[in-house]
C-alpha cells in the first residue's frame, strides 16, 4: 500500500518531499545558529574573567585581543567619526522595550597617548531622526584626554549592504559597515587591528551603551526551528493522509471491500 502512494502520485509525493527537505533544513539551521550562539556567550564568558589588557603598553594583535576587556587611554578624533546607519537599539539579556527602533553606531578612532597608533572605538548607540535621516544626534565628546574600557571584536558587526560608495568621501560619514582595512589605507596612521566596543554605560555623553550578550536571541531560533519541523511533519502528514484517502477510493472503484 505504501509503494503505491509513491508511485501513482509522483508529482504530489515529489512536492511533499521538497517540503520536508526544506522544513528539516531551515531547522537544523535554526538549530545550529543556536548552537553558535550559545558557544559565542561562553566563550565570551570564560574571557572576561581574564586580566584586562593595556592597549597603550602592550602590542596587542587580534587573536589575544579577541572578546578581551581592554583599557586604553588618548584623545578621540573627532572629525574622523564614522556613523553606521540602520543599527538596532541594543537591548541587554532580559531587556524590554524600542527593539524596533533604528539608529547609529558611532565608530570613532583613538589616539592612544604616548603610542604612534589609533584604535577605533565604537562609542555606543545614538536614535536616528526618522524625518530627516542625514541629522545626526546631539553627541558629546571630550576633548581631553580620556580613559576607556570595553572589549575587543575584529568588526563592529555588518548589515547587508547593496555596493560599495566609490569616489570622494562627504562629510558627516554615514556608511553601512565599517572596514577596519579600508580605514587603514585611506589615513597616513598606523591603527590596532581590532575594534573596541566601549562598556560603560554611565557616561553623560547621549550613547546608549546596554550591549546584548551573544545567546540574546537563542529562544528565538528554537521557537523558528520547531516551526520547520512542524512544517515538515505537516507536509508528510498531509502527503500520507491524501495518499490514504486516494488508495481507499481506489478500492472501492475496483470492488474491493474497505
Amino acid at each position: 500500500m505504501f509503494s503505491s502512494f509513491i508511485t501513482s502520485r509522483i508529482v504530489a509525493t515529489l512536492s511533499a518531499l521538497v517540503v520536508i527537505l526544506l522544513g528539516c533544513s531551515a531547522g537544523v539551521w535554526q538549530l545550529n545558529r543556536a548552537d553558535q550562539k550559545i558557544r559565542l556567550g561562553e566563550s565570551l564568558a570564560a574571557k572576561l574573567q581574564m586580566p584586562t589588557l593595556n592597549a597603550n603598553i602592550a602590542s596587542l594583535t587580534l587573536e589575544q585581543s579577541t572578546e578581551r576587556r581592554i583599557v586604553a587611554r588618548g584623545r578621540f578624533i573627532q572629525d574622523e567619526a564614522i556613523w553606521l546607519d540602520n543599527r538596532p537599539r541594543p537591548i541587554p539579556e532580559g531587556g524590554a522595550g524600542g527593539t524596533g527602533q533604528s539608529g547609529f553606531y558611532l565608530m570613532m578612532p583613538l589616539r592612544l597617548e604616548d603610542k604612534q597608533s589609533v584604535l577605533w572605538v565604537n562609542r555606543g548607540w545614538a536614535p536616528r531622526n526618522n524625518e530627516n535621516r542625514i541629522e545626526l544626534p546631539p553627541v558629546n565628546t571630550a576633548d581631553e584626554v580620556v580613559t576607556i574600557e570595553g572589549v575587543a571584536f575584529p568588526h563592529p558587526g555588518k548589515v547587508y549592504e547593496l555596493g560599495k560608495k566609490r569616489g570622494e568621501v562627504a562629510k558627516p560619514r554615514i556608511e553601512q559597515n565599517f572596514d577596519l582595512g579600508l580605514e587603514a589605507q585611506n589615513h597616513r596612521w598606523t591603527q590596532l587591528p581590532f575594534i573596541l566596543r566601549e562598556s560603560y554605560s554611565s557616561r553623560n555623553d547621549g550613547l546608549i551603551r546596554n550591549w546584548p550578550l551573544p545567546t540574546n536571541g537563542v529562544d528565538r531560533h528554537y521557537a523558528y526551528a520547531f516551526q520547520w519541523f512542524a512544517l515538515a511533519l505537516l507536509g508528510f502528514v498531509f502527503w500520507l493522509i491524501n495518499g490514504f484517502i486516494k488508495y481507499r477510493r481506489e478500492l472501492v472503484i475496483n470492488g474491493d471491500r474497505v
